[in-house]
This record gives C-alpha cells, structure tokens and sequence, in this order.
C-alpha cells in the first residue's frame, strides 16, 4: 500500500527538507520524556525519507534494547496496537552479528536497497519470518548509528522502504545525508532525556526513602507507602485525571507522613489510647509535615506539602488540622486519605491483624460521604482486581516486621555481621 502523503514529501526539494530538518530538531530539544521522545524520533525520521516503517534502540550496559516500532503499511491493515503486539521487547548484543548491533558498534551508516538480493561477502542475513507472518515486504534498509555530544552511541534507527510512486524504492544519498544530520540531533536529545530521566528517579528515591523514614519510625514497613501510593494512582487513573497529574499523586503520596519525624517516640509509640493533650500532639504531624515540605520550587514537594497537611481532613468536616469539608479538601489530599486509610485496614500491622476484605469494604460503603469522597470510594471499589494485585505485589513478610521489632539485629544478621 503507498502512502501518497509519504510519498509527495519524497519529491520535496532538498532546500525544503533542510528548513524542515531544523525544525524537527527544535521540536526534539523540547521534548523531556524519553518514551514521547523516542516515537517522535521514529515518526520524523520516517517523514523526513519518506520512509514506510522504522525502528529504534537504544544503547544500555553493552547492548541494544529494542523500544518503538512504526509500519505504515501494517497500521492501514492491522492498526496501531496490531503492530505494537507484534513487536514485542528484546535485546540485540552490540557485535558485528546483526545491522543495528554492527552500526552501534563501527559507527557505519548501512544502506542496503533490497534487502533480497544482499551484496555478495555481506555478513548479515535478512531474517524473513516476520515478512511472512504478516504478508510484508521489506526491501530497502537504512540503518544508522545515534550519537551524544561525546560520540559515544545511544541507539539505532533503522528505516524501511522508502516509498516511490510504484511501491518500494532504494534510500539515496539524500536520505542518508539528511538521516546523518537527524540521527546526531536526535541521539544527543535522547542524550538529554535520559539524564532528565535520571535525575527524576533520583529525586524520587530521595523523597521516598525520606518517606520510609517517617513509616520506620512509626512501626510501619516501607510496603505500606508503595502500596497506598499505587492505590492513590489507581483511583486518580479511574476518575479520568491527565496522566501528568496520576504521576504526580504517585510521586506525593509516599510524603504523606513525613511529619511524624517531628513526634515524639513517647506518644508515637504509646501502647494504650492517647489522652487529650497527646492526641493534638500527634495530630499536629499534618502541620509539621507540610511545614517540613512547603517552600519548595519542585512541582511534586509543594503537592506532597498539600497532601501532608490535608489527608487527614474528612468529607464531613471532622477531620483535622482545619476540618475543612468536601470539595474544599484538595482532591490529591482526599485520594490519599482514602488510599492510606484502605492500606491500614487491609494490612497487618505491628499491633493488628489485617481486616479480611468484605469488612474492608463495608467499612468503605459506610464511610462514603462521611470520612471519604464518595466518588472516589466509587472508583476504588471498581478497581478491586487492580487493588488486588497491587496488595500481592507489596506483601509484607515476616522479615519486614522483624526489622520493624529489632532493626539492628536484622541489619547485621542480613549482613553475617552478627
């Protein structure tokens, strides 16, 4: 099948291309997540030679990991999920044993124009089952090596069939000039993405352990904050939120008790019920938390500051520190109340066995509208099988709750120090 939008860009003048080929790499530059930016590569790839399928990997520990695949021909057929399940992940060593391992390995450019009739002495071999499975014809190939700023390479991009007016042609020159000037574009913005990525995750296994601080000190073991943090992102996937703002409840919610640091051991760990005077000492962990929080330029940390001082408000206003009620709780503060009161209930603790589920669930009906967001009650009980799977993935074991009752003698038994 030719695609007669593709094909009308490949008899663009060079000039044309060019303006093109500068734009496309502004709109590389200002994409920062590495997967949007991984298929924007692909796609403009293809357009820029007119290409009717392409692939791409990416360098990682000495080999190359396949991450998006595009095919024209097969989405008109099969559509975009279709092609997606065809492709599943897997990893290509970096070695002269295969076209995108030998172009990351020698930095060659490989430019086969019919990938049936291969030059004589070439050392790959056209792997056809795929072709077959699907009814696809791959003809011409062009494959190029991705580099950083140092020149070290962080992928391949591979394109095939270039369109003509009759069906499949050969890449040219052209193609090869204009996919060189892309790939170094494009490697160095991958380049960019994958130390934001970095970074991103260091910031957030910093909050997290910070997190699992406040837990430790209160006995609870550092599943309970994976887990309500899964539960918060679940019924704010439910209730329709912008997987920007899902993200973020994930990323807030662990911080939810950081305040606790600021409780005394005393009344934090008081065996029988708190009188007055230590019951406000211990709700103020809300206030210390959003204090310890607040002032923050980083996005996350001024909504975990909102979620600290609000998951404990209540739908009906009796909640604390403020007793604000309904939809003036911020709804990032109302998800993980519900989420952290639900991982309470439903797990065991130091001092309590966990609730079988239908008094979980009960206990959840009747709450609506008092202590929770119907809503969101809703949602939650709609995605019990993801729940489910979430509470078998995080399950405490009986190590967690020996370093909760002795952590130095289960740090040096783990270790053989002791």
């Amino acid at each position: 099948m030719v695609n007669w939008a593709t094909r009308m860009m490949r008899s663009q003048p060079l000039h044309e291309k060019l303006s093109g080929l500068v734009r496309t790499g502004i709109a590389l530059n200002s994409v920062r997540d590495l997967d949007s930016l991984l298929q924007l590569v692909v796609d403009e790839a293809m357009n820029l030679c007119s290409a009717d399928a392409g692939t791409l990997y990416l360098a990682h520990e000495g080999a190359l990991q396949f991450h998006i695949a595009r095919n024209r021909t097969l989405e008109a057929r099969i559509g975009r999920d279709g092609v997606d399940n065809l492709f599943q992940r897997f990893v290509l060593p970096i070695s002269e044993a295969s076209m995108a391992g030998f172009c990351a390995l020698t930095g060659q450019t490989l430019n086969f124009p019919d990938m049936h009739n291969l030059p004589a002495g070439t050392r790959f071999v056209h792997n056809k089952a795929l072709d077959h499975r699907t009814g696809y014809d791959t003809r011409s190939q062009l494959t190029i090596p991705m580099h950083d700023r140092h020149g070290q390479c962080v992928g391949v991009l591979q394109l095939i069939n270039a369109i003509g007016s009759e069906g499949p042609v050969p890449f040219d020159g052209e193609d090869e000039m204009l996919l060189k000037a892309f790939a170094s574009q494009a490697g160095i913005s991958v380049q960019n993405a994958q130390l934001d990525e970095m970074l991103r995750k260091s910031h957030q296994e910093t909050l997290f352990r910070l997190s699992s601080a406040a837990e430790y000190r209160d006995r609870e073991t550092s599943n309970h904050i994976k887990r309500m943090s899964h539960y918060a992102r679940l019924v704010a996937h439910r209730i329709g939120l912008s997987p920007s703002k899902v993200d973020d409840v994930f990323h807030a919610a662990p911080m939810h008790d950081v305040g606790k640091l600021g409780i005394p051991d005393s009344i934090l760990h008081k065996p029988g019920a708190l009188d007055p005077d230590e019951r406000k000492i211990m709700e103020s962990h809300a206030l210390i938390g959003s204090r310890i929080l607040e002032g923050s330029d980083v996005h996350v940390v001024q909504l975990a500051s909102v979620v600290a001082l609000t998951h404990h408000e209540k739908w009906d206003g009796s909640g604390y520190p403020r007793g604000i009620a309904g939809r003036h709780i911020p709804l990032e503060g109302r998800i993980v109340a519900l989420a952290d009161v639900f991982d309470a209930l439903s797990s065991r603790r130091c001092y309590k066995a966990a609730w079988p589920e239908d008094k979980v669930l009960s206990f959840l009906e009747e709450q609506k509208g008092k202590h929770f967001d119907p809503d969101l009650v809703d949602a939650m009980l709609a995605s019990m099988a993801s729940v489910r799977e979430i509470m078998a993935q995080f399950q405490d074991s009986d190590a967690d709750f020996e370093m909760l009752e002795s952590p130095v003698r289960a740090i040096l038994q783990s270790t053989k120090l002791g």
